[in-house]
């Protein structure tokens, strides 16, 4: 079977080029889809602020992780291994320690 890569072009608005900062991950699930939750943990704030929820279907959180392993594979080939610092368990804190995610 020969597949090629469809090429899509993406408007990115003015408003949305910066990105939002993360260092908090939260995935929950439920059978029909993902909820990934990204936020921010800052310094003397009690709560973290959630910056974007993506929500997928479980064939495009797939397609998602793989294309996430290519480009890990492709980054540490250019710049050296990443050395995570914390155990990966599905629901992280990017910037040290982690919660448990919960299904619903």
């Amino acid at each position: 079977m020969n597949e090629e890569k469809q090429k899509i072009g993406i408007e990115i608005r003015p408003e949305n080029a910066g990105g939002t900062y993360s260092n908090l991950a939260i995935i929950t699930h439920s059978q029909n889809e993902f909820i990934l939750d990204f936020a921010s943990m800052l310094p003397g704030l009690q709560k973290a602020l959630l910056g974007s929820r993506v929500i997928m279907s479980p064939v495009n959180v797939k397609n998602l992780l793989n294309a996430l392993r290519d480009n890990i594979e492709a980054y540490e080939k250019n710049f050296g291994p990443i050395t995570p610092k914390i155990p990966g368990n599905g629901t992280f804190n990017m910037g040290g320690g982690f919660g448990n995610g919960t299904k619903s």
